[in-house]
C-alpha cells in the first residue's frame, strides 16, 4: 500500500511508549516524574541550558554555580559543601569545561558534561582520564540528540538492515542564531564546526559505526560571524555528507539514508515541535516506492533520557574518553582544513 500511515517508534516488542501517535494525532505531555534521578546535582551555569536542565533536575537539582547569575545560590564550586551533592552538571562556555571538569573529578564527583568537551591533545585526554580513574568517578558528555525518538528509531531500522546495502547518507542541522553569537564567546573557536558539528560527528559514529576521524572539508565559511557560521564536510569515500550552519533561517535537521531496499528519512527534532519519520520501501524495476510515515509531537524527552544514561554510565564506571578523543580530534582536522580554505580564498 503506497503511502501507509501508522506509528513507528512503538514497533519495538518491550520498548516504552514515547509519546507517539498516528500521523496527525497529537500526542499528550510526557509523564512527569516527581524525581526520577537518583543522584543529586550541583548545577554549574545558569544560562539557557542550564534553566533547561534545573526545569528536568526539579528536586535532584541541589544547588546552582554562576558566577554572574543572581539567581544561583554559589558564584563558585568551591563555595558548595562537597558533601552536600554527588554529582556535577557543566553547563558553562567551551573554554572552561576542561578546566572546571578536571577541578571536579579532583572533588570526586561524577561530571555530566554538555558537549562538546574537545580536547586539545590526547595526553591531555588520557590524563584526565586517568584522574577520574584515581577518583573512582566518571564522567560523560552529553550528545542528547541520539535519545529523539526517530533517532532511535533509524538506528533501530538500520541495525536491522531495513535497507540492505547502504549506499549513502547526509545530515543536516542548522538554525538562523547568527546574530545572537555576535560579541559573546561562541564566536572564538571553531564555531558551527564544534558547535553542531560534534552533533553529527556523534551520530555519524551512533547511527553509522563511523570511527574515523579523516572527514574531509567541503566548504567552511565565515559569513555573518568571526567564527565559522556554515560547514560542509563529508567521510573520506564522500558516502556521508554532514551539513551545519547557524544560517539556516528556519530550524532545520534531516537525516536522509539510501539503501539498495530503499531509504529512511528522519526530519524536525521534538524541541522545535512535530518530528516525522518516513520508511520507502523500494519497487523493482522501478516504480513509486511503499511509504510509511510517522509523526510524533510530543515533550522533549531527550534531557530526562540523557541524564538517566549518565546515571548509568556512573553505576558502570564507563567515561566518555573514546567518543570525546574522536570527535575533538575529527574536530581539530575540520578546522585545520577551514583554516587552509580561508587562505586560500584569501590570496585568490
Amino acid at each position: 500500500m503506497v503511502g501507509e500511515q501508522r506509528s513507528l517508534v512503538n514497533s519495538a516488542p518491550g520498548e516504552p511508549r514515547t509519546g507517539a501517535n498516528r500521523l496527525g494525532n497529537r500526542a499528550g505531555p510526557a509523564e512527569v516524574h516527581l524525581n526520577p534521578f537518583r543522584l543529586r546535582y550541583l548545577l554549574v551555569g545558569l544560562g539557557h541550558l542550564g534553566g533547561k536542565r534545573r526545569r528536568i533536575l526539579g528536586r535532584a537539582c541541589v544547588a546552582t554555580v554562576d558566577p554572574e547569575n543572581r539567581e544561583a545560590d554559589h558564584r563558585g564550586i568551591e563555595q558548595a559543601p562537597d558533601a552536600g551533592y554527588d554529582a556535577v552538571i557543566l553547563c558553562v562556555p567551551n573554554g572552561e569545561k576542561l578546566k572546571l571538569l578536571r577541578e571536579c573529578l579532583a572533588r570526586r564527583k561524577h561530571v555530566l558534561v554538555e558537549k562538546p568537551l574537545v580536547f586539545p591533545d590526547l595526553e591531555i585526554a588520557r590524563s584526565t582520564a586517568a584522574l577520574a580513574s584515581q577518583s573512582g568517578c566518571v564522567w560523560y558528555t552529553s550528545y542528547n540528540h541520539r535519545f529523539e525518538p526517530h533517532i532511535r528509531l533509524l538506528k533501530r531500522k538500520l541495525d536491522e538492515s531495513t535497507l540492505g546495502e547502504i549506499y549513502h547518507a547526509r545530515i543536516q542541522y542548522g538554525n538562523g542564531t547568527v546574530r545572537n553569537w555576535l560579541g559573546t564567546w561562541r564566536e572564538s573557536g571553531y564555531g558551527v564546526i564544534e558547535d553542531l558539528g560534534s552533533h553529527l560527528i556523534d551520530l555519524a559514529g551512533y547511527l553509522f559505526g563511523i570511527q574515523d576521524t579523516r572527514f574531509r572539508l567541503v566548504d567552511a565559511r565565515r559569513l555573518e560571524s568571526k567564527a565559522y557560521d556554515y560547514c560542509l564536510f563529508a567521510t573520506p569515500d564522500r558516502r556521508f555528507f554532514f551539513e551545519c550552519a547557524n544560517i539556516m533561517w528556519k530550524n532545520t535537521f534531516r537525516v536522509d539514508v539510501y539503501g539498495e531496499k530503499g531509504s529512511l528519512h528522519a526530519a524536525g527534532l521534538t524541541k522545535w515541535g512535530a518530528a516525522t519519520f518516513e520508511l520507502h520501501r523500494r519497487v523493482l524495476p522501478s516504480g513509486r516506492p511503499v511509504e510509511t510515515t510517522d509523526r510524533i509531537e510530543m515533550e522533549d524527552p531527550t534531557w530526562e533520557l540523557d541524564i538517566k544514561e549518565f546515571e548509568r554510565r556512573v553505576q558502570e564506571g564507563h567515561t566518555s574518553l573514546d567518543g570525546d578523543w574522536r570527535i575533538s580530534s575529527s574536530l581539530h582536522r575540520l578546522a585545520e582544513q577551514a583554516a587552509r580554505f580561508a587562505e586560500c580564498r584569501e590570496t585568490e
